[in-house]
């Protein structure tokens, strides 16, 4: 089979000692064979610096932040086992990590609308942070007027953005991520929905008949303030944005 973003083991694993069914990926404990595929890619990260236009704080306690990874171990339709690797969020310049799943949003979605909505809220940001400077008399009104016009683009692209996320379940079937939160507690997808590393697995593997086998998801780099994260560690996938989003993709 070809295909970029499908990794094979580089050594055979035997099919007996696979897990009889996916396990569950809000749990804390991951299967052995997704654990190797994980172990694979962490050797991958820390021999490929040059790749990271990222800090990942690992040499310095003062700047650097880490991210979650996740690996998918799957099989092909003609029996063959491998593994798929994605990563949560975003980073600065993506062009060169050719090992990892794309994210289900394409940015060149309706001409780059994501990317000149950023380049005008940044202008707005700006242009408050000049009226700011200037202490003209009726400069507070203008600021608030500024800030509002912020904040009502900010709403509205998210909006399109969300509009643009659309998941596969095992079935194939298409949702949208604003219908699938709409009946959770909050009624609206929180901001990043959909760009952590499961959903992006489960995405890629549904699209090209890969059946998933083990998933597990690692932290890599600084630890945050909070403490939550620690290198090297596995965890669960987040409650916040993946559990509605996973619920429906696995069924």
């Amino acid at each position: 089979m070809q295909n970029t973003y499908l990794h094979y083991f580089q050594n055979s694993q035997d099919s007996e000692e696979l897990p009889s069914k996916l396990n569950d990926p809000f749990g804390i404990d991951p299967p052995q064979i997704a654990k190797l595929a994980a172990k694979e890619l962490q050797a991958y990260i820390k021999n490929n610096p040059g790749i990271w236009n990222h800090d990942f704080g690992l040499e310095s306690s003062n700047s650097g932040k880490g991210k979650m990874f996740g690996v998918l171990v799957v099989k092909t339709n003609d029996d063959h086992l491998g593994y798929l690797a994605a990563y949560s969020g975003k980073f600065a310049d993506e062009s060169q990590l050719t090992q990892f799943v794309p994210s289900i949003f394409d940015d060149s979605s309706d001409d780059y609308f994501i990317n000149k909505g950023m380049e005008r809220l940044t202008e707005y940001g700006l242009e408050i942070k000049e009226l700011q400077q200037n202490n003209a008399e009726n400069n507070q009104k203008l600021i608030g007027a500024v800030k509002e016009k912020r904040k009502q683009k900010s709403i509205s692209l998210q909006q399109q953005l969300f509009k643009h996320y659309n998941f596969l379940n095992t079935k194939k079937q298409i949702k949208n991520v604003c219908s699938i939160f709409e009946n959770t507690q909050h009624k609206v997808p929180p901001s990043g929905s959909g760009e952590c590393a499961a959903p992006k697995l489960f995405q890629y593997a549904f699209e090209n008949d890969l059946k998933p086998i083990a998933i597990a998801e690692f932290w890599w780099g600084k630890t945050p303030k909070s403490g939550e994260r620690q290198h090297l560690h596995y965890y669960p996938a987040c409650n916040d944005k993946c559990r509605a989003i996973l619920g429906y993709m696995l069924a």
